[in-house]
């Protein structure tokens, strides 16, 4: 491998979303735009909650724009090869690289983590953190290979979280440090110095997948277990859902109360106050709800939508009945 390179350094980069906009942006300010941007065409949008048309950004730019849903085909890998970059910078894309893509890169892959790896290797890393509950967050530049986040470390740093964060403010502190940490590795790179620091996979840990249905909140559970919940996959994330009735709620924001004189069951509509709707939860104590929308209205004051004593979530009474009609229904 080279170990200097000048400005002339040519990269591409992968990704679709927020953090890959923050990367395209970090590298265009530079003056050292990508030579092309391999990115989700707009009919595949759905993958991401946090998808970014970045074609005109990159064309107002002069970046080449390369269309793919799965970034290991033949015609895709081929175009890659055509444009023969030094580095692939892969921000913001969940697909698993194959060993062709790899090949390339003249020099290598870098990929980026919102976590300190080894630990929290894997998925929706942003709302694992704040269910985890940990007072410190980061992120991790490093040197791609064929192992789920397993490549030595480029670049690595961490920061304070505070008690009450969302997914939506760690989220945009994670694009800050991002768009520093990406000036740093470059500079790394160009003056020929890029570190390579080994991880100790033996103090790997690993975040599962989550997917929307994840959001559904368990009134019994403590106030304070349903408020973390609610942080942490309020938006960019899909957001923490309930039900009255047959209607749908999702719930984007909300505080923790606790203790307050009202007595009721999990899930029950207390109180209404200038600033939300205070609901009970498991260990009688209580969330205030500030900002809630049904199904794809828009969000609105949670006094808009619920009713004085309803009790929200899944009417297990009601559901018992109609699997039981479907039974009589499927006995016939």
């Amino acid at each position: 491998m080279q170990t200097g390179l000048n400005n002339a350094l040519k990269t591409v980069l992968i990704g679709a979303v927020e953090s890959t906009e923050t990367a395209l942006k970090c590298l265009v300010e530079r003056g050292t735009p990508p030579a092309a941007l391999v990115t989700l065409p707009l009919e595949k949008a759905f993958r991401h909650s946090d998808f970014v048309d970045l074609r005109p950004l990159a064309e107002q730019h002069g970046v080449k724009v390369i269309e793919a849903a799965n970034v290991n085909k033949p015609d895709i890998l081929e175009q890659l090869h055509e444009v023969a970059p030094d580095y692939i910078l892969v921000i913001g894309w969940s697909q698993i690289l194959k060993e062709e893509l790899f090949a390339a890169a003249k020099e290598d892959l870098i990929g980026y983590h919102p976590a300190v790896i080894p630990e929290n290797r894997g998925r929706a890393v942003i709302p694992w953190t704040i269910l985890q509950r940990k007072r410190t967050a980061g992120a991790t530049l490093f040197w791609l290979d064929q192992g789920m986040d397993t490549g030595d470390i480029l670049v690595q740093e961490s920061f304070p979280i505070d008690e009450d964060e969302t997914a939506y403010t760690l989220y945009y502190k994670q694009l800050d440090l991002l768009d520093k940490m990406l000036h740093d590795a470059l500079c790394h790179i160009e003056a020929g110095d890029p570190p390579r620091i080994k991880q100790d996979h033996s103090q790997a840990t690993y975040c599962a997948k989550r997917t929307k249905n994840d959001g559904l909140i368990d009134w019994s559970k403590p106030a304070e277990d349903v408020w973390t919940l609610i942080r942490a996959v309020t938006r960019p994330y899909p957001g923490a859902f309930t039900f009255d009735g047959d209607k749908r709620l999702v719930i984007w924001n909300a505080k923790l109360v606790g203790k307050a004189p009202y007595w009721g069951q999990p899930g029950q509509v207390q109180a209404f106050t200038d600033e939300g709707v205070l609901i009970q939860c498991g260990d009688g104590e209580h969330i205030l709800v500030t900002e809630m929308q049904e199904d794809e209205d828009a969000p609105k004051h949670p006094q808009e939508i619920l009713k004085m004593h309803a009790t929200l979530g899944i009417d297990v009474l009601k559901l018992f009945t109609q699997l039981q009609k479907l039974q009589e229904v499927k006995s016939e």
